[in-house]
């Protein structure tokens, strides 16, 4: 097939990679792509945000499909604009995309399908916001309503601190103040016809910046997959993936579907497994970053038979994908001062050398190049790579992982020491 993969980050390079190791020799383009997909697909000068510019390119170059990797063009429509034209893409149209564009729409369409997640209260004030805080008690939680490139949650016992986060964004909208729940968090990946789902495996992934889970919110410092300690609560990763898709995944998709706005695409769920049982903390209407760059290379199913079907409406003539039994661990190499102030145009040095890990792959999330003194890459965001590792077990994954990243020279660069720690013990 002719693919045209729409974005410039890690899980795009994640999604690339995963379709070049196919058997099949596909010929995949990437818009804007960055300096490591280049060495995997070839670049193009194309604005993902402009659907007719999108959809003008598929008709012109005879596209099979396109996948739209972010969240962003997702929100805006993009989807819709190429599937008008008879062109199966991979993501919801605008419409569908609300799930993740908007936690107020999330939450009435989990109300509508049943959905077990938390209490949550729309705050347009600040008045309104302390009123919640009072009802729903500590720690607080507040969520932006709108897209916030993964920053838009805090979750705190400082009062001071969440209002101060909500005032942030309430110039922009309304918040959503949660209920606040606790237990361990899993990502799970649907892929979604506007009628049948397909499960890939569990992820977890690690949001605060330092070790020990301390420091700010990120995007995404690392994951890990699978979750072997499922097995204890549920019996079987399997059992546990059959509850989430009859009593999140297909509800869901349903009420979507009947409500006119079919999704096409891949569901994201954020849950958490509370001593209740398990709850959608939220979700999103594409692959999870960084959780992607450990599902993907335990696939074996072919990717490209899978977002095909999905986009095509036949994804019930596929069966459940099937995964390695290797695990996979991510973890990603920031810039100085990410989050809040990321340092970017500092040269990358290492990288031969960390690929040369034996179960090791690079994945790029902002790089551009070479620009810099030598030839080498520069960082151009605040997570910049992640080093992806497989192995037979977490203790051999981790090994090579953190071989591999210090082989890496970024100055001023951090990452976490402690990504699928507690599983490898």
């Amino acid at each position: 097939m002719k693919i045209l993969v729409l974005g410039s980050g890690a899980r795009e390079h994640a999604i690339i990679l995963a379709l070049r190791s196919e058997k099949r020799a596909h010929e995949i383009l990437c818009a804007p792509g960055n300096a490591g997909i280049a060495q995997h697909a070839t670049l193009v000068d194309l604005d993902p945000m402009d659907g007719d510019a999108v959809r003008a390119f598929a008709d012109e170059h005879s596209v099979d499909l396109v996948v739209v990797g972010p969240e962003a063009p997702l929100v805006a429509g993009v989807a819709d604009v190429v599937r008008e034209h008879g062109i199966p893409v991979f993501g919801p149209g605008k419409a569908a995309a609300q799930l993740e564009g908007s936690k107020a729409f999330a939450k009435r369409i989990m109300e509508a399908a049943g959905v077990p997640t938390g209490r949550a209260v729309r705050a347009a004030t600040v008045a309104e916001v302390e009123a919640a805080f009072d009802d729903l008690g500590a720690p607080h939680v507040v969520k932006a309503d709108g897209l916030a490139a993964g920053k838009g949650v805090i979750v705190t016992e400082d009062r001071a601190a969440a209002l101060a986060h909500a005032e942030h964004y309430l110039p922009g909208g309304p918040v959503l103040v949660e209920e606040f729940l606790t237990g361990p968090e899993v990502s799970l990946f649907f892929l979604s016809d506007g009628d049948t789902v397909r499960a890939l495996s569990p992820a977890q992934d690690f949001k605060r910046a330092l070790d020990g889970d301390e420091g700010p919110n990120t995007g995404g410092m690392g994951a890990y997959s699978p979750l072997p300690w499922l097995d204890e609560q549920f019996g079987s990763e399997a059992a546990f993936v059959e509850e989430v898709t009859r009593d999140v995944a297909l509800p869901v998709i349903r009420t979507l579907d009947a409500e006119g706005t079919p999704f096409i695409g891949l569901l994201y769920a954020g849950l958490i497994l509370t001593p209740n049982g398990i709850r959608v903390i939220e979700f999103n209407a594409r692959f999870g970053d960084p959780e992607t760059q450990v599902v993907l290379p335990r696939l074996r199913t072919p990717l490209s038979q899978l977002l095909l079907a999905a986009a095509s409406g036949t994804l019930e003539d596929q069966p459940q994908p099937v995964f390695s039994d290797q695990v996979a661990i991510t973890v990603v190499l920031a810039s100085e001062g990410y989050p809040e102030a990321p340092q970017t145009g500092r040269p990358i040095e290492g990288l031969a050398a960390a690929a040369a890990v034996e179960g090791v792959r690079i994945v790029h999330a902002a790089t551009a190049g070479p620009d810099a003194p030598a030839g080498s890459l520069i960082a151009t965001g605040g997570r910049v790579l992640n080093v992806v590792a497989t192995g037979s077990d977490f203790t051999d994954a981790r090994l090579r992982a953190y071989d591999a990243i210090g082989r890496i020279r970024l100055d001023g660069a951090h990452f976490r020491t402690d990504i699928a720690a507690r599983v490898a013990e």
